[in-house]
C-alpha cells in the first residue's frame, strides 16, 4: 500500500516540490487516509496502532521515492504522536492525539537551539509557572515540520537555576498568543519539509499541557528519540535503495567502450558494494524494530542502526553519483536528490558522534554485567 501510494502521489511531484522547497498538502491528505499520520496512536484515538515493522517499511518505501515526506511522517509520529501516547495523560491524549492521527494537524518537535544540540541541557528557553499556566520564551532552531506544525512538544526548563532538575516536555498549539514560526531553511536537502525556527515570547501555555512531571522532559525526550532513531533508519534506507535503483537503471543504459557499464568489473564491484550495504542496514533497523515491539532495551539497537543506515544512505548515494559521472551532477538526474537528501540523516535526531557515544556507553554496560 505504502508503495502504491508513493509510486502514484508522491513520484510525480518529488522533484518538483524539491525544487520549489514546498509541502505537499494534497499528498498530506491522500496519506491521513492511509493513517499514515496515526501509525503510532493508539486505535481508541483513530490510531492505526501498528508494529514497529510495519512502520519501518510504510517509512522506507515512501522515502525511497519522496525523502522529505518520509521525515514529515516519522517525526510527526516517532517523536510527537509516541511520547504523546506514551507519557501523556488520558485527557491529553483525548485532546492532541486524534487530530493527529488523521493528519488533520502536524506536530513538530522542539530540542534544538541556538546554543543546544546534541548537549540538551543547555537549552536556554524557560518555562515560568504562573498561576494555571506556564509562560514560556523559546527560541528553537531546525524544527521538522516547524513550517506546518499545529502542535508542538517544547523543551523547556521550568527551573532556570537548574535547567537538569526543571528540564520539561510541555505542548504547545500553533496560534497560541506569542508563538512566531520563523523563517524556513534553505535546506541543502529535503527541502519539501518545512524547517523552521520557532519562537516563544511570553507565550502562556496551560499547565495541563506539561508532558508527565516538572523535570520529566530528558526521559521523555530520549524515548521519543530512542524511537525516532528507527524511523531515521529506514528513513535512510529508503533513500539508499532509490540510490541503487537508480544506478541499476543507469548502468544497463549507459554504454561506454561499447557495452553498459554494467558490464565493467569496476562498475560492478561498486553495485556489489551499494546493495550489501543496503541489506545490511535495512536488516539492523529491521532488528531495532523487533526488539522495540518485544519491550526490549532500545538505546543501542536503535542508535546502531541510525548510525549505519545514515551512513549506508550517504555513501550508496555518493557512489550513484560516481557511476552517473558528470549526469550524477545534474538536476536531471534523481541521484543528486538523493545524495543532498542522505546527508541528514547522519545529522538529525542525534549526530553519527552522539550514536557512537550511545553504542559504547551500552556495549560498556553490557561488558559489566
Amino acid at each position: 500500500m505504502a508503495r502504491q501510494l508513493a509510486k502514484t502521489e508522491l513520484a510525480p511531484i518529488a522533484k518538483e516540490i524539491d525544487e520549489e522547497g514546498r509541502f505537499p498538502w494534497e499528498a498530506v491528505e491522500k496519506m491521513g487516509l492511509l493513517n499514515f499520520f496515526g501509525m503510532q496512536a493508539p486505535r481508541q484515538y483513530g490510531g492505526a496502532e501498528t508494529d514497529s515493522i510495519s512502520y519501518c517499511l510504510v517509512i522506507e518505501e515512501v522515502s525511497r521515492v519522496c525523502a522529505a515526506m518520509g521525515l514529515a511522517i516519522a517525526v510527526h509520529n516517532s517523536v510527537v504522536v509516541y511520547p504523546l501516547s506514551k507519557f501523556g495523560t488520558d485527557e491529553q491524549k483525548a485532546k492532541f492525539v486524534p487530530s493527529l492521527a488523521t493528519g488533520e494537524k502536524i506536530g513538530a518537535f522542539c530540542l534544538t537551539e541556538p546554543n543546544a544540540g546534541s548537549d540538551a541541557m543547555a537549552i536556554e528557553s524557560t518555562a515560568i509557572r504562573d498561576g494555571d499556566a506556564y509562560v514560556m520564551n523559546a527560541n528553537k532552531i531546525f524544527v521538522t515540520n516547524g513550517g506546518v506544525a499545529d502542535t508542538l512538544i517544547i523543551f523547556a526548563s521550568v527551573n532556570p537555576g537548574d535547567v537538569k532538575r526543571g528540564f520539561s516536555a510541555i505542548v504547545v498549539e500553533r496560534g497560541t498568543p506569542g508563538f512566531e514560526v520563523g523563517l524556513l531553511e534553505n535546506s541543502c536537502g529535503m527541502r519539501g519539509n518545512p524547517v523552521c525556527s520557532i519562537v516563544l515570547t511570553d507565550c502562556r501555555v496551560p499547565k495541563a499541557n506539561l508532558l508527565g512531571r516538572e523535570g520529566d522532559g530528558f526521559r521523555v525526550a530520549m524515548a521519543a528519540l530512542d524511537t525516532g532513531r528507527i524511523g531515521i533508519a529506514a528513513q535512510a534506507v529508503g533513500i539508499a535503495q532509490a540510490a541503487l535503483d537508480a544506478s541499476l537503471k543507469y548502468a544497463k543504459e549507459r554504454i561506454q567502450f561499447r557495452v553498459p557499464i554494467a558490464r565493467h568489473q569496476a562498475i560492478q564491484v561498486m553495485l556489489a558494494d551499494m546493495g550489501t550495504m543496503v541489506e545490511a542496514a535495512r536488516l539492523l533497523t529491521l532488528q531495532a524494530a523487533h526488539i522495540k515491539d518485544q519491550g526490549g532495551e532500545l538505546s543501542g539497537p536503535s542508535a546502531m542502526a541510525k548510525l549505519f543506515a545514515g551512513r549506508t544512505a550517504s555513501k550508496v548515494a555518493s557512489m550513484g553519483v560516481q557511476i552517473h559521472g558528470g549526469y550524477g551532477y545534474s538536476k536531471d538526474y534523481p541521484i543528486e536528490r538523493y545524495f543532498r537528501d542522505a546527508r541528514a540523516t547522519e545529522i538529525y535526531e542525534g549526530t553519527n558522534e552522539i550514536q557512537q557515544i550511545v553504542i559504547a556507553r551500552e556495549l560498556l554496560k553490557r561488558g559489566e554485567d
